[in-house]
């Protein structure tokens, strides 16, 4: 060391800290408990005393927390490039996603949101990383822990509140609720509230796909309490068999509706369940993970068919609003995901390491995302219910006069157009 310049010795004794804390990580929830260690890279340790503008696209070269394990398939490269204009916008789009949760568990309890409500807030790193690799002509179709998902897509605040009370300025016009959040026109093919059912619709996306020779990929989505469903392996076997541009993102959160992992699958590595299938396991509480993981299953499932991301996440609410979540784990653990995988936070350690922004400009954009989440639900209570004749749309295909007779089949009712 003593042949290096200063900041060339810091710099190296550093990696050496770091490279010998991350060797005795594990990817398992049961060992998380670890440093969260962000890579800062050569470059950015040299130029670390200047400012870098928070929306320039000047290269940062990063590391995923944790290294990919891999089923059948060589794994991507755990350096990801990023840039501070980036970084920032992963900042504000999943700060906006947990307050927007946050806000909804609060119109729950004043029974201004009604039904189901599955909360997402733990798991934006998935949403976001994903879309980061992606474009809105690739398709996702996922489950009822949608809001965040449908965020991603383009969606509205004001279409995410007004769905969730029912109200007629909704993404599904208020008949859907939390659990059928829609946006065709960029590629959202829903929520779903049947336990794995959405995924054989998903690998029909992917069969439109190939067959319209077109180059974009379906992200068909699905928890882990829902692996175990049969159709997700008949629909895998179909994918595979046509090489069809499908990949199945398993979020495992850990904990399904309320059961362990290792409680409900005898053998709960999801990314190597497709066995012909290759697979990859991912720190889904790691944006640049997920990014990464998303472009490289891309690239593989174009060339070569379906692939599975199983993206090892968590989430902060229970399984739905009737659910506390603390009888099946303790309040210790959720603070200690919290305390040291929490995906917010890392980006924000990554913008004050780089120096891109200060801690009290971050604290401004996430009191301005509390000022237009509060707005957006604001302007969502001022839509109208869903008038009664939406009770008919949406139900038949327009332009085949179906006909609507009694019980004896002799009295016509009603003709549809």
């Amino acid at each position: 060391l003593s042949i290096l310049a200063p900041h060339q010795t810091l710099f190296f004794a550093f990696f050496l800290l770091t490279d010998s804390l991350n060797t005795d990580r594990k990817m398992a929830l049961s060992t998380s408990r670890a440093i969260n260690h962000i890579m800062k890279p050569l470059s950015a340790a040299v130029c670390a005393t200047r400012r870098l503008s928070s929306d320039s696209t000047a290269t940062i070269t990063v590391e995923t927390s944790l290294p990919f394990t891999s089923h059948n398939v060589d794994p991507p490269s755990r350096s990801v490039e990023t840039s501070p204009k980036e970084l920032m916008t992963f900042f504000k789009d999943m700060t906006e996603m947990r307050r927007m949760e946050i806000a909804a568990d609060s119109l729950y309890k004043a029974k201004l949101i009604r039904g189901f409500c599955h909360l997402y807030d733990g798991q934006e790193a998935v949403a976001v990383g994903m879309e980061a690799a992606i474009t809105k002509k690739d398709c996702i179709i996922t489950a009822y822990r949608d809001h965040c998902i449908f965020l991603g897509r383009g969606g509205t605040l004001v279409e995410s509140f007004a769905e969730l009370m029912g109200r007629r300025d909704g993404c599904s016009r208020g008949k859907g609720g939390s659990m059928h959040f829609y946006k065709k026109e960029n590629g959202f093919y829903g929520g779903h509230g049947i336990v794995g059912a959405q995924v054989p619709l998903g690998i029909g996306l992917a069969f439109a796909q190939k067959y319209k020779k077109e180059d974009y990929v379906t992200f068909a989505m699905y928890g882990d309490g829902a692996a175990n469903q049969g159709q997700l392996f008949e629909a895998l076997n179909m994918a595979a068999l046509w090489d069809l541009p499908a990949i199945l993102v398993c979020e495992n959160n850990h904990y399904g509706m309320g059961t362990a992992e290792w409680r409900a699958a005898k053998s709960p590595a999801y990314y190597k369940r497709g066995d012909y299938v290759p697979g990859l396991r991912v720190d889904g509480m790691d944006v640049f993970a997920v990014k990464q993981a998303c472009t490289f299953a891309k690239q593989h499932a174009l060339k070569n068919g379906p692939i599975i991301l199983e993206m090892d996440t968590y989430r902060y609410h229970g399984h739905s609003m009737s659910d506390p979540g603390s009888t099946y784990r303790t309040r210790d653990e959720i603070s200690g995901v919290r305390q040291e995988r929490d995906p917010v936070e890392r980006i924000r350690s990554l913008i004050l390491a780089h120096n891109i922004a200060t801690e009290a400009e971050l604290k401004d954009i996430e009191k301005e995302n509390r000022k237009v989440v509060d707005e957006a639900i604001a302007k969502a209570k001022e839509s109208p219910m869903p008038d009664p004749s939406e009770l008919f749309t949406n139900v038949y295909v327009k332009g085949f006069g179906v006909e609507a007779y009694g019980a004896d089949r002799k009295e016509l009712r009603a003709t549809l157009p």
